[in-house]
């Protein structure tokens, strides 16, 4: 039976998780002219998309070649931390719909060996503050990405230097590791190998340290460095 009731007063918690899945947490960068709709002035830009957003926004605008991309706002980050460290509702499905955005325009597909898309995320903030923001590259590199991008390049070294990057800053950024942990065995390769400079090293060089930075990934973390494309984005 369904009767017509009085509306109850829902708690400040449950309107806000309401108010969440009405939201819209991520735009594109060619997106900026629904971000003013929202707000009435370009420093509040600033403070939706944080700085350097809101610059490769207003790029994007103005006909400068940007590489496709997506920002997720600052109000994200707001209920994201409100709920305690858990994504407000609908942000990762409105992640996935602008990741597809950005496949279409480059024509490659994230966490496709055949054609891989790999991305980078940045953090930021309505001010520039410099040497406080973490970055980590080449999200979507896993060992079969690897594998097949050594055939598309014919550069291995460039494929395990990208990859070892990838699982250094993981690895610190997003898991907490100490970058000494992999710091100080690139310095121990380089000094048994008598070198003084990273751009010494060759392709077999920088697979043994990709293979080296993934074991003690695993020693530190307490599992796998993750093969999955887009589990290493959730978690980024």
């Amino acid at each position: 039976m369904v009767t017509p009731t009085k509306p109850a007063a829902s708690s400040p918690r449950k309107r806000s998780e309401k108010d969440d899945a009405d939201k819209r947490w991520v735009y594109q960068f060619n997106e900026i002219d629904q971000v003013e709709k929202l707000v009435d002035s370009w420093d509040k830009v600033r403070s939706l998309l944080g700085g350097k957003g809101s610059g490769l926004f207003d790029m994007t605008r103005s006909g400068v070649p940007v590489p496709p991309g997506l920002t997720v706002t600052t109000e994200a980050c707001n209920a994201y931390l409100a709920r305690g460290n858990k994504f407000p509702d609908n942000m990762w499905d409105q992640v996935l719909v602008a990741l597809k955005g950005i496949e279409d325009k480059t024509g490659k597909k994230f966490g496709d060996p055949k054609n891989p898309l790999l991305v980078s995320v940045r953090s930021g903030a309505k001010f520039s503050m410099p040497g406080m923001m973490d970055t980590v590259l080449n999200l979507g590199m896993t060992d079969a990405i690897a594998e097949a991008m050594v055939k598309l390049t014919d550069d291995a070294r460039f494929v395990y230097d990208a990859y070892r990057r990838l699982v250094h800053m993981f690895g610190s950024v997003v898991m907490g590791m100490d970058d000494e942990v992999f710091e100080e065995y690139l310095t121990e390769v380089k000094k048994k190998r008598g070198f003084s400079s990273d751009v010494e090293l060759n392709a077999d060089d920088w697979f043994g340290i990709t293979q080296e930075y993934k074991k003690r990934f695993a020693e530190h973390v307490g599992e796998p460095f993750p093969q999955d494309p887009l589990r290493q984005l959730h978690l980024a």
